[in-house]
């Protein structure tokens, strides 16, 4: 059997979340079109007849202008090491700048064997002249590329020979979890993490990035039904007022979203009742970083 772990590493907004529900052939962890979506490390796992592979989902690397950015950056970091082979991630449509050298910079630091992935080649018209460029770019910043490939992870082009070239690199091993797990996160993080992507599909500018969602309650009562106790903390009055919206539309909307895909995830009804809490500049505060939103276990 083979097994071992994969850790994708990039900028934000490069695809990589995307990419690992494309392999998995489900939704594990949530997508937006929107930068920095990821803030937490994220097992996903999957199993086969004769292999276990343990994907990271990690933040993208950023230069940080708060606590949460540093620790989303030091969670991507961390996570890279002592995996057995790491995806560097690239934009085919951004090409290979400055980010992709200061994410490069800590890849070469690992010394781990690495598959360059230039993600979202369906948006280009000439594939491989753009590709090559990122290409040759990438083997001057990172020594240890061992293979590259051309994919898309919204049409699932080139996703199932990025998983031989990986299934190829990984070494002969135990498995790690029983088959039918797909994440080692608990069920409060990912009903969060379901309620927070609703937020940013719903919402714009600095509201999503203010945003952040706790789970106070989570219990079956007797009637079967799951009830869901969650509070969404933002950082000034005037984002609490378009998360809740004219009337409370858009927290209903929220809501209601979130609702059905919990419900899908558990398999039975749902209660889902959302609460906004402001808490002036959050998102440097490592009481609400590290406890409430749980990022103190991903820094281990």
């Amino acid at each position: 059997m083979k097994s071992g772990f994969v850790a994708l590493a990039g900028k934000p907004n490069v695809g990589k979340s995307t990419l690992i529900n494309g392999i998995m052939k489900r939704k594990v962890v949530i997508v937006s079109d929107k930068p920095q979506t990821t803030r937490n490390r994220i097992n996903c796992i999957l199993t086969g007849k004769d292999f276990q592979i343990v994907f990271t989902d990690t933040p993208g690397i950023h230069r940080p202008l708060h606590r949460l950015g540093e620790y989303m950056v030091k969670i991507a970091i961390r996570a890279m090491q002592g995996v057995d082979l790491i995806l560097f991630v690239v934009d085919a449509t951004e090409g290979f700048g400055k980010p992709e050298t200061y994410v490069a910079r800590y890849i070469e630091e690992t010394k781990i064997s690495t598959i360059l992935v230039v993600n979202k080649i369906d948006l280009l018209k000439d594939k491989k002249e753009a590709c090559q460029k990122i290409e040759a770019m990438a083997e001057t910043h990172t020594s240890q590329i061992v293979d590259s490939i051309y994919v898309s992870a919204v049409t699932g082009e080139n996703l199932e020979l990025l998983l031989q070239k990986i299934l190829d690199k990984l070494p002969e091993g135990p498995q790690f979890y029983p088959e039918d797990m797909v994440t080692d996160r608990p069920l409060e993080f990912m009903v969060a993490e379901l309620i927070r992507e609703k937020i940013f599909n719903l919402t714009s500018q600095e509201v999503p990035h203010s945003t952040g969602v706790g789970v106070d309650a989570l219990e079956e009562r007797e009637n079967g039904v799951v009830y869901i106790l969650a509070t969404i903390y933002v950082e000034r009055d005037s984002q609490k007022g378009i998360i809740i919206g004219k009337g409370g539309r858009m927290i209903k909307e929220i809501g209601m979203m979130a609702r059905k895909e919990i419900e899908f995830l558990l398999g039975k009804k749902v209660f889902l009742e959302l609460r906004v809490k402001t808490k002036d500049k959050w998102r440097n505060r490592d009481g609400i970083i590290l406890t409430t939103l749980g990022l103190r276990s991903d820094l281990g």
